[in-house]
């Protein structure tokens, strides 16, 4: 599994906007489907909120069944 650290000055960020720093989605419609799809885990949940608050800690991981990538939010 390829693990992601990404470093955040704010309180929080969107998950679409986090997927697309992180650089595993070029644009917003790309984001959208795999959370659509349920392929997003939150915290070791399936996320369908694209819009969903991540905070620092939080770790998102990419691919429901057999994840390939992990976020981690510094």
């Amino acid at each position: 599994m390829k693990e992601i650290k990404v470093k955040i000055d704010t309180d929080f960020i969107k998950l679409d906007s986090l997927l697309k720093l992180a650089g595993v989605v070029v644009t917003g419609g790309q984001a959208k489907l795999y959370v659509q799809n349920g392929d997003i885990l939150y915290n070791g949940e399936v996320c369908t909120m694209r819009g969903k608050k991540v905070y620092k800690g939080d770790v998102v991981m990419v691919g429901r069944d057999d994840p390939t990538i992990q976020i981690t939010i510094e």
